[in-house]
């Protein structure tokens, strides 16, 4: 069985000052009858004394009423057959087994506590105070239950609430993981294939140049050897990203970073015409620019898949409070077919568009593919 939440101090202090209730009302007539207010006669005092100690033992129980419920709660209903004082530790007890034990186990104990409270008048041997004790005794014990089982009731359905909003939350982050994870994937997608992208043409370059001197061969070498070592540690960050809840992320380049592709591309034979006219570009939001980037990106990769050699124009223009234009255009052979993963970088492309709340469009118009898109710019 689940155990009980813990109680705090006040909840403690709260129990047994109710619990210890009849003992101090026990404590101030034994004061009243020392002061010589009342009557005092040896048994009197011994009385007094007898039943505080028995509700001074039914405090002391009361610690060990969440360990031993039920036997706790038997005990202290046994000592109020001789102690006024002990009721309240055994109320309290009572109420602590019906909040927190099935029914089961508080309709014995509760028919025990009726008795016990019933049979403490047999000692006055007065017929009537028996029968009122035993219908008050009804009366309170059958309310206390009612009382603990629907504390009992309103503390599982907390607990299930609870769990309930531990288990969404659980899921949200699994699905914010996943999200964060895919988006990772999505990024390293456009880096690798760039990357292996610049390898074919520079791969292809060796292949099929003759006329390549020695040092230009050497160059050419060492380009696809750094290409490779940068894709290589782009790959080993994202698998050790994507194998881990935290930690590294995927890399995240922006507008700032545009003019060294253009430099790379360049350097691996690309034919790469720029026109910039953004303005106020430092006031770029950081998002904006790292979309703009992979778009860029995306669009130089996709033509040299399908115009390989051919000449690529890039045009970026845009201001705060307008937004950012970025045109791509290249040659488009007739009859050229997709490769390997054809148009997907494209669906991709327009996937983030989308969620970054811009437009993209692609066409062929005048034997040339453009790739248009449209990202707001807030001022």
């Amino acid at each position: 069985m689940q155990e009980p939440p813990p109680l705090d101090r006040m909840g403690i202090a709260l129990r047994y000052l109710a619990a210890a209730l009849p003992l101090l009302f026990y404590f101030a007539v034994l004061i009243s009858l020392a002061a010589g207010r009342a009557p005092m006669t040896q048994d009197t005092v011994m009385g007094l004394v007898t039943d505080m100690a028995l509700g001074m033992a039914g405090l002391v129980l009361m610690w060990w009423r969440r360990r031993w419920p039920w036997q706790i709660a038997l005990a202290t209903a046994v000592l109020t057959v001789y102690s006024f004082s002990a009721l309240g530790p055994a109320l309290v007890c009572y109420v602590s087994l019906a909040m927190h034990r099935p029914w089961r186990q508080c309709v014995p104990v509760g028919v025990v506590f009726w008795l016990c409270v019933a049979g403490s008048t047999l000692w006055s041997a007065t017929a009537m105070l028996t029968v009122t004790y035993g219908v008050v005794g009804a009366a309170v014990l059958g309310g206390l239950t009612i009382l603990g089982l629907y504390l009992r009731g309103r503390r599982d359905l907390a607990a299930i609430q609870r769990e309930a909003e531990q288990a969404a939350q659980r899921q949200r982050v699994e699905q914010a993981q996943l999200a964060e994870r895919l988006k990772i994937a999505q990024e390293m997608h456009d880096v690798l294939a760039h990357r292996i992208s610049l390898l074919a043409m520079l791969a292809g370059g060796l292949a099929y140049r003759t006329d390549l001197s020695p040092e230009q061969t050497r160059e050419t070498a060492l380009a696809i050897q750094e290409n490779a070592h940068q894709s290589l540690n782009e790959l080993r960050a994202v698998l050790g990203t994507l194998r881990r809840d935290g930690g590294m992320e995927a890399p995240q380049p922006t507008l700032a970073h545009l003019d060294a592709l253009f430099e790379e591309v360049r350097a691996a034979g690309q034919q790469v015409e720029v026109d910039d006219a953004i303005d106020g570009r430092e006031l770029l939001p950081t998002q904006t620019g790292r979309h703009a980037y992979r778009i860029v990106q995306e669009a130089l990769t996709n033509a040299r898949k399908h115009a390989p050699g051919s000449h690529v124009r890039a045009e970026l223009g845009g201001r705060p409070g307008e937004e950012l234009r970025i045109r791509v255009s290249n040659p488009a052979p007739s009859g050229a077919a997709a490769g390997p993963g054809g148009r997907l970088g494209l669906v991709g492309l327009a996937e983030r568009t989308r969620m970054a709340g811009g437009t993209i469009t692609h066409s062929v118009a005048n034997g040339r593919f453009i790739l248009d898109a449209r990202l707001p710019w807030e001022a």
